[in-house]
């Protein structure tokens, strides 16, 4: 009695794009097979259908149909012979390397403060002087604070925070008297999260003693 062989993925040819499986890669192969080029192409278009709903995500891109007939193209190893809205990509495309993601490679100065708070350093510092500057700098201040009291320390004075606004901009920053006198506050909203768990443990602990009093009272 013959027996029934398994056969294994490792053992079969390597699909092109495996995305789409090894039916839609059948479906390929059989259309380079059609000698007449008519059924051939409806045959192609046919197989582009089932590419779509295999692949519904590429709704999402522009230009989809133009996507899908060059997956269609790559997946015949660039062996089929229809009649394409569009042309042929060329093989060598698939070994292109994507553009490099443009990358700030500066060092940044105080990373508790982060590259964002230098860079809203640098466009505050090439602000013309007025109300608005003053303002800006005010703002920056509180977010500065922020961000120190999350990295750093429980307490920091507002003159440290204005010794680093100048220090992180290079000295193109000076931080009028009038900014000086004005007490730096940090939004409740972003309140450190630490602090919020010990008053909470200190509200518990202070009900607590009040309770213990309350039970010594009625002894």
């Amino acid at each position: 009695m013959d027996t029934c062989k398994l056969l294994y993925n490792t053992e079969r040819v390597k699909l092109f794009i495996p995305e789409y499986g090894r039916n839609v890669q059948k479906m390929v192969d059989y259309i380079k097979t059609i000698e007449d080029r008519q059924k051939r192409n409806e045959q192609a278009r046919a197989v582009i259908k089932v590419m779509e709903i295999l692949n519904p995500a590429v709704h999402l891109q522009e230009d989809f149909e133009h996507k899908l007939w060059d997956h269609l193209f790559i997946i015949s190893g660039f062996d089929l012979d229809v009649d394409a809205p569009y042309p042929m990509p060329a093989p060598e495309s698939l070994n292109e390397h994507p553009l490099p993601v443009p990358i700030q490679k500066t060092q940044i100065k105080a990373a508790h403060y982060g590259r964002n708070i230098e860079n809203m350093l640098e466009l505050i510092a090439s602000h013309e002087e007025g109300e608005v500057k003053l303002a800006m700098m005010q703002t920056l201040a509180g977010y500065m604070k922020q961000q120190y009291l999350i990295w750093n320390k429980d307490t920091v004075s507002d003159e440290t925070i204005y010794k680093d606004m100048e220090q992180l901009s290079g000295g193109r920053l000076v931080v009028p008297d009038v900014l000086k006198e004005v007490k730096i506050e940090v939004s409740r909203g972003h309140s450190r999260q630490g602090n919020n768990n010990q008053g909470k443990k200190n509200g518990n602990f202070k009900q607590k003693n009040n309770q213990k009093n309350r039970n010594k009272q009625h002894k």
